[in-house]
């Protein structure tokens, strides 16, 4: 079979422990047998951040703004644990956050879905994308622990060192913590205006909860800025692709997405779409079955598995043994990336060949073979396989289709 070729490269980001395992399996079962692979390779493995100090996090996401594409395996964002265990110089920051701080990206996460896996909540029958802000918040906060009585000041001083605003946060009468977070008005607007094209681009409602019923100036700014961006430069393409912008408390957005059917894009602040997009892969099944990919306001894409790095199993694989470790959502990864550089290099067949990848899967797990994490969901009627025998599975549904 001939090679399909790309004009342009994707950034590769390898990771950790079992993904990056996966990673090398998927490459060379999926991928390298079919596609003449061309990408610009940065190890962003944790001993390798290490060695660099961790410049090569922030060479990869720069590279990324020149090639506009780019595809990254589940990295290690270590604690004091990982700090021991892999004898660092510190404990570096996440590599998605030094990505997303650069691109100044949004995170849009969608579950994969299929008939065989039935979501938890019965009524969820289309997919609810997660549109998570990428920068600020507690993400970036500064923090400090209070060892004893005093006072702490919110104070700021303005360009020409005029102190313009100081309050009292709290005083205290003992040990406690303080934090202090920020955000920026361009970074939240190109945080609207990423959600308002990406609903566009799927043809959905787009909703947009805060709560600035309590922060009447930090979420309060969010949701203004939003409302202006909408108003402003999309709501006559809405009302023309017949869609709806909503906005509502975050508190009842929860509500009333679990009494929905699905099929919306859901905008999130940093944490707030930290949390419910763990929430809604569950709740479809699997974190392993969600796709995900940051967006940048300039064009760049930049697509990853929503999960981590299996550890558990990757002890297990160290060990001599066979895992049964999902490689769902790092296909998917590599299927939108390759997807995206088709579009943008005008080469169809390796759009088609990034659908035919996606049906594969799909067709793989609808005859019942699939890892563990999904048999569990599926109960009878399904066979259990490793993850090497999934990926052989995929390959004859994807030859077949190639055929």
């Amino acid at each position: 079979m001939k090679l399909i070729e790309m004009k342009n490269p994707i950034v590769e980001m390898d990771g950790d422990e079992m993904t990056r395992v996966m990673w090398q399996m998927i490459k060379d079962e999926l991928l390298s047998p079919f596609v003449s692979l061309c990408t610009e390779y940065y190890d962003l493995g944790l001993q390798h951040r290490d060695e660099t100090d961790d410049r090569v996090t922030v060479e990869a996401a720069r590279a990324t703004k020149v090639h506009r594409v780019a595809v990254k395996c589940a990295t290690i964002t270590p604690n004091a644990q990982r700090v021991e265990e892999y004898s660092l110089k510190k404990m570096w920051s996440s590599p998605n956050a030094t990505i997303r701080a650069t691109l100044d990206g949004t995170v849009f996460r969608t579950p994969i879905l299929t008939p065989r896996i039935r979501p938890y909540i019965p009524g969820w029958t289309r997919p609810i994308t997660i549109a998570r802000h990428a920068y600020g918040d507690v993400y970036k906060a500064v923090e400090y622990r209070v060892p004893g009585k005093g006072k702490a000041e919110l104070v700021f001083t303005d360009e020409h060192g005029t102190e313009t605003f100081r309050r009292t946060v709290y005083e205290y009468e003992g040990p406690g913590v303080l934090q202090g977070m920020h955000n920026k008005d361009s970074s939240i607007r190109s945080f609207a205006r990423a959600c308002c094209n990406y609903a566009l681009l799927l043809g959905q409602d787009l909703w947009f909860s805060t709560k600035d019923t309590i922060s009447k100036q930090y979420d309060q700014i969010f949701k203004f800025i939003f409302q202006e961006v909408y108003e402003t430069e999309f709501a006559d393409r809405f009302r023309q692709a017949g869609i709806s912008y909503f906005y509502t408390l975050i508190d009842d957005a929860v509500a009333r997405a679990v009494r929905s059917e699905g099929g919306f894009v859901w905008a999130c602040k940093n944490y707030d779409g930290d949390v419910m997009s763990d929430m809604v892969s569950t709740a479809y099944g699997s974190l392993a079955m969600m796709s995900s990919v940051l967006v940048s306001p300039d064009g760049c894409y930049e697509y990853e598995a929503a999960h981590g790095t299996i550890t558990r199993h990757y002890y297990r694989y160290l060990k001599g043994e066979r895992t049964s470790s999902n490689p769902m959502a790092t296909i998917f990864a590599w299927s939108g990336a390759l997807r995206k550089r088709g579009q943008l290099d005008g080469t169809p067949e390796l759009c088609a060949f990034a659908d035919k990848l996606e049906q594969a899967c799909l067709d793989t797990i609808g005859d019942g073979i699939m890892t563990g994490d999904l048999a569990i969901l599926c109960g009878d009627d399904v066979r259990t396989v490793t993850t090497a025998d999934m990926l052989t599975a995929i390959r004859a549904k994807l030859t077949a289709l190639l055929a």
